[in-house]
C-alpha cells in the first residue's frame, strides 16, 4: 500500500477528501482534510433525478483543486468513489466521463450497502467496541448496519437524506409529506434489538457539535462523544422549531441552515423507529472504510485484538528513541495485577493504565523539559480511536506528574476532571505508573525485576535500583501501600 493514500467521497450534498500517511504498517494519521459544499445532487430530485449543469461544473471544478490538494502532499494513491448522487442520476455516465477525461480520475459508484459496509467498518475498527447500528444519514440516502462482537452483520440503505427530502418536501412547508415518506421507508427495516446508536455523517455531528457547545462539554473531541435519546430528542426538536436567528444561536453554522431540519427530521424519525436509548457520534464515515478497507484488505476489514492505530502512530513519531515506555508497561501489567484487590480498582483500568505506561516517553520527543506535560498534551491531542472520551482523559491525565504531588492535585479545576474517575483511583493508577518508571529508571529490562505482594507489602528485587531507590520520595504512594526492596 502506498505510504500516503488520498480518498475522496463523493455525496449528494458534500464533497470529502481526506490524506492518509501510514507511520508502520498498520498505523496511521490524517495529512489533511479539505470539504467543499458542492451540492451535487441540488434541484435533481425535482427534475426526476438528473443532475443539473451548474453543479455538475462546481463539482468537477472542486475535484480539480482536490487532486492539485492531493499532489501536493505526494499521495501516491487515490481512490475515489461515489454514492447516492451518481447511483441515482440518469445522466451519472456523463459526469463520470467527463472527469475521467478532464482529471483523468476513475470514480467507483458504489451501492447502498457497500456505502452501509464501508461506514460500518470505520465504527468497528476507529471507535470502542460495542454492539450498535450505525446510522450515516447524507443527502440521497441513509445507510443502515449492525455491529456485533466487532464484526458487520446487516446493512441496509433507503432513499431518504437530507437533500432529497428538503427538496421533495421542506420546499414544499410539506412536513407531514416528509414524516410519512420517511415512516414509510422505516417500515423496511426490520427490528434490530439494538440500544446503542452510532451516528455517521454531517448532519448527526452538526447536531453533535452544537450539542457539546450548548452543554458546555469539557472535552473538544466530536468523535466518541456520547449521550443518551432524551437530551437528543430534546435537542433535535428545538432545532425543527427554530427560526435562522435561533439557529445560529444553537450554533448551527450557517451552510448548514438549509439542510438541517431535513435531516434532524430524518434522525429524529430513526430514534424513534429503532428506540435506541444510547447515541454515539462517529467522526470517521466512508472515507476513512475506503482507506481501511485497503488497508487491511488482508486481515478481514479489522485490526488485530488490542490494536490500536492511535497509540501506534504515537509511538512511531514521538518514541523512537527508547524502548522504555514499552517496559514500563510490561511491568505496570505486573504491579497492577498485584496491587488491584489491594486499593480497591476496577479491571478495566488495566487496558487504560498500559497504554499511558506505552506512552510516557512521547513528550520526550518534543522537549525533555517539563516532558510529562509534552506527553499529556500530545495524547489529549492525539489519542482519537477506539477509545473512550473518558480513557482518552484517563490515560492523558496519569502522564501528568509533578514531585511530591498527588495526581488528584493535577486535575485542572474548570476542564475534564467531571471525566475522570474519582480521586482515589486517580491517585492509586498514577501511583502504579509512576512506580514503573522509577523501578526502571536505569533503562533496565522489565523482566529483571522480581515483584511480590505480600503482608500488605510490595517487595522488589532486583538489580540496577540504585536510581530507584532514590527516586521513590518523589512518589506519593497510596496510605496502604508500602514499597520494600530487597537484596
Amino acid at each position: 500500500m502506498a505510504k500516503c493514500t488520498a480518498v475522496i467521497d463523493i455525496g449528494s450534498n458534500s464533497m470529502r477528501m481526506a490524506v492518509f500517511q501510514k507511520t508502520s504498517r498498520f498505523s496511521f494519521h490524517i495529512l489533511h482534510e479539505v470539504k467543499s459544499s458542492v451540492r451535487l445532487s441540488e434541484h435533481a430530485y425535482k427534475n426526476d433525478g438528473y443532475l443539473q449543469s451548474a453543479a455538475m461544473n462546481r463539482t468537477a471544478q472542486a475535484i480539480g483543486e482536490f487532486l492539485s490538494i492531493a499532489r501536493s502532499f505526494g499521495a501516491r494513491k487515490l481512490l475515489c468513489v461515489a454514492t447516492s448522487a451518481l447511483r441515482d442520476a440518469p445522466n451519472a455516465q456523463e459526469f463520470i466521463s467527463r472527469i475521467q477525461r478532464e482529471h483523468n480520475l476513475s470514480i467507483k459508484v458504489i451501492d447502498g450497502e457497500k456505502e452501509a459496509y464501508l461506514g460500518a467498518i470505520a465504527c468497528a475498527n476507529l471507535l470502542p467496541k460495542m454492539d450498535a447500528l450505525t446510522v450515516d444519514v447524507g443527502g440521497g440516502s441513509s445507510e443502515f448496519a449492525v455491529l456485533r462482537n466487532g464484526k458487520v452483520e446487516t446493512l441496509y440503505s433507503l432513499n431518504i437524506g437530507t437533500v432529497r427530502i428538503k427538496e421533495l418536501f421542506f420546499d414544499r412547508n410539506d412536513l407531514a409529506g416528509a414524516v410519512a415518506y420517511i415512516d414509510n421507508a422505516l417500515s423496511a427495516l426490520p427490528d434490530f434489538g439494538i440500544d446503542t446508536f452510532i451516528g455517521i455523517g454531517g448532519t448527526f455531528r452538526a447536531l453533535t457539535r452544537a450539542l457539546m457547545k450548548k452543554e458546555n462539554y469539557p472535552l473538544k473531541k466530536l468523535h466518541a462523544y456520547t449521550t443518551d435519546d432524551v437530551r437528543f430528542q430534546t435537542f433535535a426538536e428545538q432545532i425543527l422549531q427554530a427560526g435562522p436567528k435561533k439557529l445560529k444561536s444553537l450554533y448551527i453554522k450557517t451552510d448548514r441552515f438549509d439542510t438541517i431540519k431535513p435531516g434532524t427530521l430524518i434522525l429524529q424519525r430513526i430514534l424513534r423507529h429503532t428506540r435506541a436509548q444510547k447515541l454515539v457520534c462517529s467522526g470517521v464515515g466512508v472515507r476513512e472504510g475506503v482507506f481501511l478497507n485497503d488497508l487491511l484488505r488482508n486481515s478481514a476489514a479489522s485490526f488485530s485484538a488490542n490494536y490500536n492505530p492511535s497509540v501506534r502512530y504515537l509511538l512511531d513519531t514521538y518514541a523512537t528513541h527508547s524502548n522504555h515506555g514499552i517496559q514500563c508497561s510490561h511491568l505496570v501489567k505486573r504491579l497492577f495485577d498485584l496491587l488491584q484487590a489491594p486499593l480497591n480498582l476496577k479491571t478495566d483500568y488495566r487496558h487504560d493504565l498500559v497504554i499511558a505506561a506505552k506512552l510516557l516517553p512521547i513528550g520526550i520527543g518534543i522537549r525533555y523539559y517539563a516532558y510529562q506535560r509534552h506527553s499529556h498534551n500530545i495524547a489529549m491531542s492525539g489519542l482519537d480511536y477506539a477509545l473512550s472520551h473518558t480513557q482518552i482523559v484517563l490515560i492523558s491525565h496519569l502522564l501528568l506528574f509533578k514531585k511530591g504531588s498527588r495526581s488528584s492535585s493535577l486535575i485542572p479545576r474548570a476542564g475534564y476532571g467531571t471525566l475522570l474517575p474519582d480521586n482515589a483511583t486517580v491517585d492509586a493508577l498514577s501511583a502504579i505508573l509512576w512506580l514503573s518508571h522509577i523501578l526502571l529508571a536505569a533503562r533496565i529490562n522489565a523482566d529483571t525485576l522480581s515483584v511480590h505482594y505480600i503482608d500488605g507489602k510490595l517487595e522488589i528485587r532486583g538489580k540496577h535500583l540504585y536510581l530507584a531507590r532514590e527516586q521513590l520520595r518523589n512518589i506519593v504512594l497510596p496510605k496502604n501501600l508500602i514499597v520494600v526492596f530487597q537484596e
